[in-house]
């Protein structure tokens, strides 16, 4: 390969003076808090999506993500940030990373249309000298065969011309502990001089990065947090059930083992998993193994554990509605929390959504109570015309059920067990039980 170190030696010096135009592409969780870290310290930021309502609400001042403060998204704006839906305007970029879906097509396998597309739809607008990341989820080998050939396509070579790396994102929406710039990020380069490139990009942004060797160790490395996760929470779902069998409670125990100060790490049950990473993730290795004629059982078993616990609590409901002498069709069924998880608005792989499906085709009435969620959103496999109901002790008193779902700060929970006349947690957030209260 010809000797570019000239054009290398720019490109480093370009972010670490800040003079490099960053290029966000996926303005959603994951884009967002990226694009205003590299506003709040200075850089020229230009973002990408496709969704022309969402770039003209960013170029408003206005964040259509709950956790993400308008006054951040104006800051930036004032800074200089823009976005937009004109992807000629790549070319303007020095570093671009791709903050893009990787979900599950219907059969479960990875479906990376996304990253594909918009890789074609970069690369007529592509440069020499620009640092291409992708950030996105997925399996080994996805930067090499799927990314670096698509941007090869234009003429330049990657690790000559333009240089190509995977940092995968590690955003936690509303942690207050962990930001984008002190949660250390990974970051494998296709070449080595793409690694130097793309330690650059995000030298000046992220507190600590952690160089690897390859993009498919990067890959691997994100699975593996997930994957990790997945397991773990597979377990004690598992143990869930066998321990309520036995009349013990899992979070009393849980809480137990999480005093021991080595060799334990607490992961709590609930009632399936959700999210844009922990549901999906296992399944891009499961199917990448195949290639190689590997059966990945362990973690499909996690798998199947945690797919099947929004069944359990619906057995559970099932079970405390026929000690009452009624069925659940008919029945008023009051969700509690449909976001993924506590004090977000985040929808993505919701396990409520999926208990919400299974009591409408049971034929129960439903209706929701989430402060982070005022109307069920448009989803790309649930449609449900609901608005959030306000919590009051009337409202409670109507159902004949109500299922926690997601444990929002926000609810009153004494308030809730006062009038509700069943509460199936599936939460744990009622530790001395009442006569209405049944875990789940």
């Amino acid at each position: 390969m010809q000797d570019r170190s000239d054009l290398l030696e720019g490109v480093i010096q370009k972010f670490a003076d800040q003079s490099a135009i960053i290029g966000v592409v996926g303005l959603g969780y994951v884009g967002q808090p990226l694009a205003l870290r590299y506003a709040e310290i200075g850089y020229r930021v230009l973002g990408f999506d496709i969704s022309e309502t969402l770039v003209n609400s960013l170029n408003s001042g206005r964040s259509p993500i709950q956790h993400i403060e308008d006054k951040r998204i104006e800051a930036a704006c004032k800074a200089g940030f823009e976005a937009t839906v004109d992807f000629s305007r790549i070319s303007e970029a020095d570093g671009i990373m791709l903050c893009v879906p990787t979900p599950l097509n219907r059969y479960r396998e990875p479906d990376l249309s996304f990253v594909v597309n918009t890789c074609e739809q970069i690369a007529p607008h592509l440069r020499e000298g620009q640092v291409i990341a992708l950030e996105s989820t997925t399996y080994p080998g996805t930067t090499r065969e799927e990314v670096v050939p698509r941007l090869e396509s234009t003429g330049l070579k990657v690790g000559r011309d333009i240089f190509a790396v995977y940092s995968p994102e590690r955003e936690d929406p509303a942690n207050l502990d962990f930001t984008t710039s002190t949660i250390p990020k990974v970051v494998g380069g296709h070449t080595p001089p793409c690694l130097e490139a793309g330690l650059a990009l995000y030298g000046k942004a992220i507190e600590t990065l952690v160089p690897v060797s390859s993009t498919e160790t990067a890959e691997m490395t994100k699975l593996l947090e997930n994957i990790h996760r997945a397991v773990n929470i597979g377990l004690v779902n598992e143990m869930k059930i066998v321990a309520d069998r036995m009349g013990i409670d899992i979070f009393e125990v849980v809480d137990a083992a999480a005093t021991k100060p080595f060799g334990f790490t607490p992961y709590y049950p609930g009632p399936g998993l959700g999210g844009h990473c922990i549901p999906i993730d296992p399944f891009y290795l499961t199917w990448k193994a195949r290639e190689y004629g590997l059966h990945t059982r362990f973690i499909e078993l996690a798998g199947e554990v945690n797919r099947a616990m929004p069944e359990y609590v619906i057995s559970k409901l099932v079970s405390a509605l026929n000690d009452r002498g009624k069925a659940v069709k008919n029945s008023k069924i009051l969700m509690l929390g449909i976001a993924y998880k506590k004090n977000v608005d985040d929808m993505r792989e919701s396990p409520a959504v999926e208990l919400m499906e299974v009591l409408r085709s049971m034929g129960a009435q439903l209706d929701y109570a989430d402060p982070h969620v005022p109307v069920f959103p448009k989803m790309r496999e649930h449609r449900f015309d609901l608005s959030a109901v306000e919590l009051t002790p009337q409202t409670l008193a109507a159902q004949d059920a109500v299922i926690l779902a997601t444990d929002h700060a926000a609810f009153d929970y004494n308030m809730i067990e006062s009038h509700a006349p069943l509460i199936i947690d599936a939460r744990g957030v009622y530790r001395a039980r009442g006569e209405n209260v049944v875990r789940a």
